[in-house]
């Protein structure tokens, strides 16, 4: 249909719109995007794969965005696609060489991985949120890429299976290594967000919308502030130790003692003023995070 992404369900397909020859394994292959023959205008409305995509890039030229700025990076990057996802072809391929590894979820369902790959956030991610590599770990990245690419090429045996599902896992926990000292070394970048949060909480509880809209939520929050819900939330984790939700509620009691302790609200009004329908799903929030109920707690206030 008109408008709509090209699907691709195998892995073949991919590489037949990349003008490459068939796969060595039909489903697993790497493909050199310097070596990729296409006409972008084929794929304007974006693709949406069947299967997983690893994009090893090497040489980015210009800059690229990152939440609401842009950082120079030039040593290269990674970003994954999951099944389904909608990629913008113009976005992922067309200023840098590299590779991508493309991975059926058929090629490991009978192992572990089946299971495992799924709880990598970093699958979640938006291309936005790339995994930006320095000399050291590119060549990590790149040593793992070129074990995968010998096992396909050369040694097609009863081990082959075995030996490329143990080098994916491999790859992906170096990724998830390298994340994390990418959350760590960009705390300049990881701060501002954090001071956006902020800002972006108070304003939200002291005005009208929670009223109106109901309780704030992580896809909320994480629309406004440009990122991925996975990615917020394990960046905030890298700072606070709170996953995005947490760091909603810890805000949300602090404004509920503000307005407790003011005295002029009912422990009702309070709990609808900050977007609960429920006064007893208010009640069990504040007791979970405090120990005590609201009730208990405007009482250490009238006694004084």
């Amino acid at each position: 249909m008109k408008n709509q992404p090209r699907i691709f369900q195998s892995v073949s397909e991919l590489h037949k719109a990349m003008g490459q020859p068939k796969p060595m394994h039909p489903l697993i292959s790497i493909l050199n995007y310097g070596e990729a023959v296409f006409d972008p205008k084929d794929f304007e409305n974006g693709i949406v794969l069947d299967f997983y995509k690893i994009s090893f890039k090497t040489n980015f030229t210009g800059k690229l965005r990152y939440g609401h700025g842009f950082y120079d990076f030039e040593e290269g990057g990674m970003s994954f696609v999951s099944p389904g996802q909608v990629l913008k072809m113009q976005d992922e391929e067309a200023d840098y060489s590299g590779m991508s590894l493309n991975i059926h979820p058929d090629f490991f369902r009978p192992y572990s991985l089946n299971a495992t790959i799924k709880k990598y956030g970093f699958f979640s991610y938006s291309a936005a949120e790339a995994l930006y590599l320095s000399e050291k770990e590119k060549e990590t990245i790149l040593g793992v890429f070129t074990n995968i690419q010998q096992e396909l090429n050369e040694r097609i045996d009863n081990f082959s299976q075995d030996v490329i599902i143990s080098q994916i896992e491999l790859l992906l926990n170096y990724s998830n290594r390298f994340y994390n000292r990418q959350f760590i070394t960009r705390k300049a970048v990881n701060n501002d967000v954090l001071s956006k949060l902020e800002k972006l909480l108070e304003d939200y509880f002291n005005s009208e919308k929670p009223e109106e809209n109901g309780l704030l939520t992580v896809q909320f929050v994480a629309n406004e502030m440009q990122l991925s819900p996975r990615y917020l939330s394990d960046l905030l984790r890298s700072i606070s130790g709170q996953n995005t939700q947490q760091f909603i509620h810890d805000k949300l009691i602090e404004k509920a003692k503000e307005y407790i302790a003011k005295g002029t609200l009912s422990v009702s009004e309070i709990a609808y003023k900050l977007g609960f329908e429920h006064p007893q799903s208010f009640n069990k929030l504040f007791k979970k995070k405090t120990n005590v109920s609201p009730i208990a707690f405007k009482e250490l206030f009238t006694k004084n």
